[in-house]
Formats: C-alpha cells, structure tokens, sequence
C-alpha cells in the first residue's frame, strides 16, 4: 500500500511539473522571435547587452528581448536538470524513505517556484512594464526588469517590490530588483 501511495505522489509531481512546462512554455513563446537564441540574435545594438556563452568563449551581443527569453531558458533548464537528479533518486531503490521524501518535497518546492515566478512576471508585465525575469531561491528573490521608457524610478521599485511580496510571502529585504540594461 505504501509503494502505491509513493508511486502516486511522484506521478501526481510529475503530472503537476508537466502542467507546469505547458503553461511556461504558452505563457513565454508568444512570437518566433522569442525563439531566437544568442547565436541567432539580430544585430539589433538598441538595448543589448553583452553575454558570455555557456563555454564562456565568446562574447555575444544580446537584444533586450533575447536576454529575457534566454534568461527564462537557462533557468528551465537549470531546474530540469536538479528535477531529473532528484528524480533519480526517487527511482533507486537503494535510496531511503528520508531521502526518497526529501527529493519528492524538493521536486514540489521547485515546482511551486516555477508557477510563482510565471505568475509574478505576468503580473509585472501586467502593470505594464515590457518584460520581466524572476529569480526564486531559498531567502531570496531577484527581480531584472525591463525599465519603461522614463527610466526605473523609486515607485516603479516599490510596485515590484509589492507584487513580489503578495505572490512570494518574500519580506522586502529578500528582493533585489535589477534594472535591465
């Protein structure tokens, strides 16, 4: 009975992250041109910053709107990669109860985080600001914004700032909110 009760919650965590993707993957592809990666990006020098590759290489020039969407990517990525370890070690029999729930809580805590910071992104963007990315770590937030035309001002912190603590339960000194370049 145990087994089958084990079995069901990592299918439910399972079904719960592929939702998840789903939903991302809608809410951040709105356009061909969010697809574009580094290697690919327009020589468009409005708003660029410079990026390092994964091998840091080369240097390659990133349009605003690239660094978003590559910035959402890494971040995917990132986390598939610690969710398919801790799916691992649900899957070994060799691993303990303990450790077989700590990986299953771990997996629901990076899901949950997942749905957060797509939340909290669409409702900066919703206060109309271009875009947004969203860090979540333990006792951390960090927020890099697109600034509106005028520049980031004080009450534009303090909007963001508002939203992240309503969505996160994150107190004030736990965000850091970078204005992108």
């Amino acid at each position: 009975m145990a087994t089958g009760k084990k079995r069901g919650v990592v299918y439910g965590v399972i079904g719960v992250m592929l939702c998840v993707a789903v939903y991302l993957n809608w809410s951040y592809v709105q356009s061909p041109d969010e697809l574009l990666v580094a290697g690919q990006a327009k020589n468009e020098l409005k708003g660029a910053s410079i990026m390092q590759d994964g091998a840091g290489d080369a240097a390659k020039v990133v349009s605003g709107s690239d660094y978003f969407a590559q910035s959402r990517l890494a971040r995917e990525q990132a986390r598939d990669e610690a969710i398919s370890i801790l799916q691992t070690s649900l899957q070994d029999e060799k691993s303990d109860d303990k450790t077989k729930k700590d990986a299953a809580g771990q997996i629901s805590r990076l899901a949950d985080d997942s749905v957060k910071e797509a939340r909290v992104e669409s409702l900066i963007k919703a206060k109309g600001y271009t875009d947004a990315v969203v860090f979540l770590s333990e006792g951390a937030v960090n927020v890099i914004v697109q600034p509106p035309e005028k520049g980031f001002e004080a009450q534009d912190a303090a909007v963001v700032r508002d939203i992240v603590v309503s969505e996160t339960g994150a107190s004030a000194d736990q965000i850091k909110i970078v204005e992108a370049a």
